[in-house]
This record gives structure tokens, C-alpha cells and sequence, in this order.
């Protein structure tokens, strides 16, 4: 068909143009498959404004979005994870250690800060599940025990906000001890009688949920975050049976009483604040 690319008397060739949409635009929902402006989604703090469903934000965002504006002092943000056991897998820890810190955000798998939400004082320990899958290694722990003793010291409320794979592999032992380094820490908050708030989001596995992430006095979830210690596939294998629809999702864990509430990302921040004036006010 050369004969119709030539240039003849009568005949015109067709050249419209093709319009480029800008990459990442336009955002395929992971829960309702709905095609959403992307502007659209970050402006409802990275939630569906069609079905709800929340997205994974970096733990710099999450702080912006419940703290007061300009009122947070991170600590410890030098602190970093060793090799202490010389650990290979396919690469070495150093590697992926090294990897993680390239991508240029924290130096580790938490962000611990001081701030205040609607003026009260707390401290706050966020996951950053960029970081090597939130993963908790002796870092991890050293980091959210000294948060707990700012909070003991200072008497202000802690909240831990946890997105985790669970206890770092790659540290073995040592990882598994900032379990019960954590939770120490907390029963001596507890003994004073200072608040503490766990907030669940997706993920909240492994060897956090079975440590200070479900100590809270109160254990607020995300809605649909997996929150659980084996994956399902796991427990499948290992009992033998189908896992009921739904389990290990938030609102699973809410009917069996493993939470206490479930609460958008939208209503955050002032039902956080509601509480806090509640249980602050009697910790006083």
C-alpha cells in the first residue's frame, strides 16, 4: 500500500496528533478498580474519595498530617542499623542496609519525634515501611524505648504508629530482643499511668504486633490494614484449614476484640485529639 503514503493531488493524509497523559496522572484504585485523578487521591491524604481504600504514605507525611504544623522535633535521626553478624542472604546486610540509605529518607525503619496534637504534648514513634519493609531491628527498638522514656520523663502521651514486616531477619536474635525491650518499656509507662495509643496500619506483622503494637491502651487500626503475626498461607499450612474471608484485616480483628476502633485517616487527627484531652486529663 506504498501508493497511498504519496503525496498526490486529491488525497491528504490524516496526522492527529496523539495527546500524552503525564505518567501517573491517573491512579487505577487498588480497591474499587474505579480510574481516579491521582491529584484527586492525594488531596483525600492519599484515600479513595470512591471506596475508601487506604493507601500506604511515607511516614514524614503521616506525621505532617497528625501533628501540629511546625511543632515536631525528631530525635535521634543519626542513628543507624550494623552488621554486627556479618549476615548474608542473596546480598549481604551491609547491602541492603546501604540500599535502604540510598533511597534518601530515614536512616532507619522509625521516625521518632516530639510534637503536639491540638496543643498536647506527645511523643511519637512512625514507621517508615520504605525502609527495608519496616522491619524492627535493634535500631528499631532502641529508638521507640528511648520515645517511651521521653514520654515517661516528660509525662506526655506515646503513640506508635506501626507499619511493619516484623523483626529484622538479618539481626536475628538481637532482633527478637527489642520485643521485650519495648515492651518493658511500656509497663513502666503503664505504671505511671501515662497514655499509651497504638496505631495499626497496613501492614502490622510479625514480631511487632506480638509485642508493643497491641499493648496500647487503646489499639486504633486503619480501615482493611492486615494486622496479624504469620502470613495466612501460613496458618493455612499449618492448621489445615481455609481462613475465614477477611481475617486478619482490621475490621476482622475489630469484631473479635484484638481492637478497639477503626478510624479513617480523614478523622485522625481530631478523634486523636478528643481522646488524648480524655485520657490525658485523668493521667494528670
Amino acid at each position: 500500500m506504498s501508493w497511498f503514503n504519496r503525496d498526490k493531488a486529491g488525497i491528504e493524509k490524516h496526522t492527529e496528533k496523539k495527546v500524552k497523559v503525564p505518567e501517573g496522572m491517573w491512579v487505577k484504585c487498588q480497591g474499587c478498580s474505579e480510574t481516579i485523578l491521582g491529584k484527586e487521591i492525594e488531596a483525600n491524604l492519599n484515600v479513595c474519595p470512591k471506596c475508601g481504600h487506604h493507601y500506604r504514605i511515607p511516614a514524614r507525611k503521616r506525621l505532617e498530617i497528625l501533628l501540629d504544623n511546625g511543632t515536631w522535633q525528631e530525635y535521634d535521626a543519626d542513628m543507624k542499623s550494623v552488621d554486627f553478624l556479618d549476615f548474608k542472604d542473596a546480598k549481604s546486610y551491609q547491602e541492603r542496609i546501604d540500599a535502604a540509605l540510598a533511597k534518601g529518607g530515614s536512616k532507619d525503619a522509625v521516625i521518632c519525634v516530639e510534637g503536639a496534637i491540638e496543643g498536647i504534648g506527645v511523643q511519637v514513634a512512625c514507621f517508615d515501611f520504605a525502609f527495608m519493609g519496616g522491619s524492627m531491628g535493634s535500631v528499631v527498638g532502641e529508638k521507640i524505648t528511648r520515645s517511651i522514656e521521653r514520654g515517661l520523663k516528660q509525662r506526655q502521651p506515646v503513640l506508635i504508629i506501626s507499619a511493619s514486616g516484623g523483626a529484622r531477619m538479618q539481626e536475628s536474635i538481637l532482633s527478637l530482643m527489642q520485643m521485650a525491650k519495648t515492651s518493658a518499656a511500656l509497663a513502666k509507662l503503664k505504671q505511671a499511668g501515662i497514655p499509651f495509643i497504638s496505631i495499626l496500619t497496613d501492614p502490622t506483622t510479625g514480631g511487632v504486633t506480638a509485642s508493643f503494637a497491641m499493648l496500647g491502651d487503646l489499639n486504633i487500626a486503619e480501615p482493611k490494614a492486615l494486622i496479624g503475626f504469620a502470613g495466612p498461607r501460613v496458618i493455612e499450612q499449618t492448621i489445615r484449614q481455609k481462613l475465614p474471608e477477611g481475617f486478619q484485616r482490621a475490621e476482622y480483628l475489630l469484631d473479635h476484640g484484638m481492637v478497639d476502633a477503626i478510624i479513617p485517616r480523614m478523622e485522625m487527627r481530631p478523634k486523636l485529639a478528643s481522646i488524648l484531652k480524655m485520657l490525658h486529663h485523668s493521667a494528670a
